[in-house]
Parts: C-alpha cells; structure tokens; sequence
C-alpha cells in the first residue's frame, strides 16, 4: 500500500513539474517562437476620497506602446475643484510622466519590460471625493508580423496577404474602441454634469419661488394690520 502511494506521488509530481514547464516554455519563447504579445484595454470608474492615492499595475513588453486618459465626472462634498494628479513610473522605479488637471491623456513607448504603475492623487479636495474615469491599456504592432513574414517566406502569398489585412483591421478596431471609450468617458462627464445643473435650477427656483411667496404674504399682513391699526384710531377719535 505504501508503495503505491509513493508511485502515485511521484506521478503527481512529475505531472505538475511538466505542467509547469510547458507554462514556463509558453511563457518565455524561443527565438524561432516569440512571445504572442495581445493588446490590453481597460476602462472603468474609481472613486478616491480626499487626500487618498489609488495605484494600478499594467505589464507591458519592451517596444509597445502605452496608452492612458483619465477624466473627473464629478465631485462628491463641500469643494467643486475636479483637479487630479496623475502619474506613470516604469518598473524600475522612474518617473515617466504626470499630469494634473481636470481630463488628461499620457502616452509613451515602452523601453522596457515589465510592471508600469499608474497612481491617481486626489490631493486638491480636501473636502470632496472625486469619481474619475479611467482608461488604459497597451498594444504592439508590426513587431510580430514582420517575424512571421519572415518565417513563411515560402508559403502562399494570399495566405501572407489575407494575415496581413487581418492583423491591420484588428488594429483597426481597437484603436476605434479606445476612441469610442474616450468619447463615453466625455459623454459621461456631461451628462452628469447637465444633470447636476438641472438639480441646481430647480432647488434655486423653489428657494426664489418660496421667498417670493413668504413676501407676499409678509407684504399683506402688514398692510392688514395698518389698516387695522389706522380704523382702530379712527374710533377712538369719533
């Protein structure tokens, strides 16, 4: 009995000791075999209370290409100021680029690879929460295509050339569904801020619509009690 257990664990161990250096050997490549490097997109909402930073990771290979915008839909407390700052460090630890202000975009070529963090700094409300619109992500081209051109320079050329238009419409596509979260994140921000200006004008307009009623009626109990007033001595003097 012990003995087949033993041989069932090092079966185990030999299956996941293979496993993992199919993952290994996936992962790393070879020179006839590169990397298949995807592009990666992100677009969400955070919210960063007064005074906090928020920081994101994104892997990125060397000679790609990164991509980053922000903007602040709205502002939760006592200040409006929707300025934020931004900034990007590659994996060494050095500063890229910042921004600071209410929407900004910060792009660059990746020189090396490994984790890029981007930090969001809400250090300009100290009163308000700012909600802010992220979106991000990186992409490679012509890098991998022009390593399997040359792989199959034997091969058929419609074969080469139908690749070839694919990889462009593929690039294509997600460049326009980054311009298209670009405009969402816009939209969004007008929408919520038409939406809190309407808010504004109907609280101003039942405020002004208030006062003007309580003058009036202010203006006719005065004017009641004049009158009342001047009668009451009308009698007194008869």
């Amino acid at each position: 009995m012990f003995a087949l257990l033993s041989v069932a664990g090092l079966v185990a161990v030999s299956l996941v000791t293979s496993a993992k250096s199919q993952e290994a050997g996936t992962l790393v490549g070879s020179e006839d075999q590169p990397l298949l490097r995807k592009a990666e997109q992100h677009d969400f909402a955070i919210m960063i209370h007064p005074g906090d930073m928020e920081c994101f990771w994104q892997f990125a290979e060397q000679m790609g290409y990164f991509y980053f915008s922000y903007e602040v839909q709205r502002t939760l407390g006592m200040s409006h100021d929707h300025h934020i700052a931004a900034t990007i460090h590659a994996p060494q630890g050095f500063l890229i680029d910042t921004s600071q202000d209410v929407r900004g975009q910060i792009n660059f070529a990746t020189q090396e690879t490994g984790f890029y963090r981007l930090c969001l700094r809400n250090d300009q409300s100290r009163f308000s929460s700012v909600q802010v619109y992220l979106n991000l992500g990186v992409f490679y081209e012509g890098l991998e295509m022009d390593h399997k051109q040359n792989q199959r320079k034997q091969l058929n050329d419609t074969l080469d050339a139908i690749e070839v238009s694919t990889r462009r419409v593929e690039i294509h596509v997600f460049h326009v569904w980054r311009f298209y979260n670009f405009a969402r994140m816009r939209k969004v921000a007008d929408f919520l801020l038409l939406q809190s200006t309407y808010t504004y004008v109907n609280r101003w307009s039942a405020a002004q619509s208030l006062v003007i009623v309580l003058s009036g009626v202010l203006q006719l109990y005065f004017l009641k009690r004049l009158f009342t007033g001047s009668a009451a001595d009308t009698k007194l003097k008869c």
